[in-house]
């Protein structure tokens, strides 16, 4: 195993913080190392440093005799020309074009692509170069999930060492060997995957509470030890007696991120009929139709992934359940009582020139109150930043603005276009337990499986024809059937929901009150194991208790129904 690249005591200081703070790391052949942190947090910066696009304040990078260093940035920076003209000849580059789904884009110009087909085009180039070190910053975003499955594939069979930044949970516990934390300047490396990345967190988590209870208790001892002594000494230890309360009153450091997403939606009532579509089709102006005969009908509570390969007219047909287009041929009705919201990807639907709080009290209120605050720090936008322009926000600030300005609509119904991409994990985690309690309906299409398999129920796939179909089993079968362990014969392809049996509905019912169930009971597993405190775990506990009791009775009845 050789040595690629040294990192020894690298530090980096920001405008008004510590970036990265004595960073030791050694970079092997073999070596998969997943970097996650908060937005901010320094990710891409790191990333910049090992491939030696930035220099550090202080300290050394070594690589090893001849070493090359490949790098993907997060907005690829192609050369011009066709994309043969880019990529070059070859069967490598040629089953590359074909597998990202760009075989028809081989003769277009590179500044004629969309920001995904750049993202391809960049991946196949940077795969077909002869490096030692990948550097990968975001390389899921954008692109469905057999080119997911492809750079998966690419990323284990690579015989050199890579380094990605990503939020695809799913990806970095298939293929890291290590995994580099970032939290405010400190880095933590854990060995293994994404999977012992969140064992490492929560042990870390309970070692904090502890030590902070120790650190108290040796407070509070010294403390009463000073005050015992005062009356008998004729001198009183004043300043020890401060410094002891001064200890009682500090507390372990404070969390990157306070909080979770707790924003209370008055979302109104649903009727029973949410969204129906009847005998669907879309056509292009061109007469290219992309939607064929579509029939579907949502209910209250509905939680909906759509899937399907890029261009195959997914946000299309999220438009046209949203009201946003109008079908070619039939029709799309909303229920009386529906109040929708969209939270669309690749697009500032907002004024960027309007600070936060301005576009979050609206054209009709005060920029600044009392509860806008509230709802502003529910999702970490605090202090300056809720002063802050909106085109001077990151990326992954924009996103979560868009959420929350889609939210103070107060919908009944949520439509989520790629709502994971430039989020970081922790915000994507904390946005799954916020949709996970809220009451509406659910439209989501996604590329992120773990995203889809902790707030859906119901997966919807858009075929090449332009048909659409449940998927019998969910994320896990369709995850199975594309990477060819079952078929497509094997799950049993469906007809539209509207040509299912009658019990059909009742049956997706209890499948989705089963899943639903799965999903508290593993927040809560999680919660109970990250708690240090006696009284919160048994209230969890309690909970748990009773959501297994209602599993168990979901299941038998779902079983019922298969009998």
């Amino acid at each position: 195993m050789a040595i690629l690249i040294d990192i020894q005591k690298v530090t980096l200081e920001g405008f008004d913080r510590t970036i990265l703070e004595d960073l030791s790391l050694t970079i092997s052949t073999g070596d998969r190392i997943g970097v996650v942190g908060i937005n901010g947090a320094g990710k891409s910066t790191l990333l910049k440093i090992v491939a030696g696009l930035q220099k550090p304040d202080s300290g050394n990078i070594r690589l090893g005799q001849g070493t090359l260093v490949g790098y993907l940035d997060q907005i690829p920076d192609l050369p011009k020309g066709t994309v043969r003209e880019v990529l070059g000849d070859g069967w490598e580059v040629d089953a590359a074009i074909d597998r990202l789904g760009m075989t028809k884009a081989i003769d277009t110009q590179i500044d004629h692509l969309s920001g995904g087909q750049l993202k391809r085009v960049a991946l196949a180039k940077i795969f077909a170069e002869h490096n030692d070190v990948l550097i990968l910053d975001e390389p899921t975003n954008h692109l469905d999930l057999s080119a997911i499955e492809w750079l998966e594939q690419k990323i284990t069979s690579f015989p050199g060492a890579v380094v990605l930044v990503s939020h695809d949970r799913f990806l970095l516990d298939q293929v890291t060997t290590r995994m580099i934390e970032i939290d405010r300047g400190k880095t933590y490396v854990h060995a293994g995957g994404y999977s012992a990345l969140l064992e490492a967190q929560a042990e870390r988590e309970v070692q904090a509470q502890n030590a902070e209870q120790i650190r108290k208790n040796m407070a509070r001892h010294e403390l009463a030890w000073l005050r015992r002594g005062v009356k008998a000494r004729s001198t009183k230890p004043q300043a020890r007696i401060d410094a002891a309360n001064r200890l009682l009153a500090g507390g372990k450091e404070a969390a990157a991120r306070e909080g979770t997403i707790d924003f209370n939606v008055d979302t109104p009532r649903l009727g029973q009929t949410v969204i129906k579509a009847h005998n669907v089709s879309f056509s292009y102006p061109n007469g290219r139709q992309i939607l064929n005969g579509i029939n579907l009908e949502l209910g209250p509570g509905d939680r909906i992934g759509i899937v399907g390969p890029n261009g195959a007219g997914k946000s299309t047909f999220v438009n046209l359940l949203a009201l946003r287009s109008e079908p070619s041929i039939g029709t799309v009705k909303h229920g009386p009582t529906v109040a929708t919201s969209y939270f669309e990807q690749g697009s500032d639907n907002f004024n960027l020139e309007a600070t936060v709080q301005e576009l979050v009290a609206g054209p009709r209120g005060i920029p600044g109150s009392p509860e806008d605050i509230a709802i502003m720090k529910s999702f970490w936008f605090t202090g300056a930043l809720c002063k802050t322009k909106a085109r001077d926000l990151s990326g992954g600030e924009r996103r979560r603005l868009q959420l929350l300005l889609a939210l103070t609509l107060k919908p009944n119904v949520l439509f989520l276009d790629e709502p994971t991409n430039d989020l970081d994990l922790e915000t994507i985690r904390l946005i799954e337990e916020f949709l996970a309690q809220w009451p509406g309906t659910l439209i989501v299409v996604s590329h992120d499986r773990t995203f889809l398999s902790r707030t859906t129920d119901r997966l919807l796939e858009v075929h090449a024809d332009g048909s659409i179909a449940d998927i019998p089993g969910g994320i896990d079968a369709w995850i199975a059937r594309a990477a060819g362990v079952i078929t497509s014969t094997n799950l049993g392809d469906t007809q539209e929901p509207e040509k299912a049996p009658t019990n059909g509905r009742v049956l997706r019912d209890a499948e989705k009150q089963v899943t639903k169930l799965e999903r508290r009971r593993t927040s809560l597993n999680e919660k109970i194991m990250s708690s240090a405190d006696v009284e919160e775990q048994k209230k969890l506990s309690a909970e748990l208790s009773q959501v297994i009791k209602d599993l168990a009775q979901a299941e038998d009845y779902y079983i019922s129904l298969l009998n």
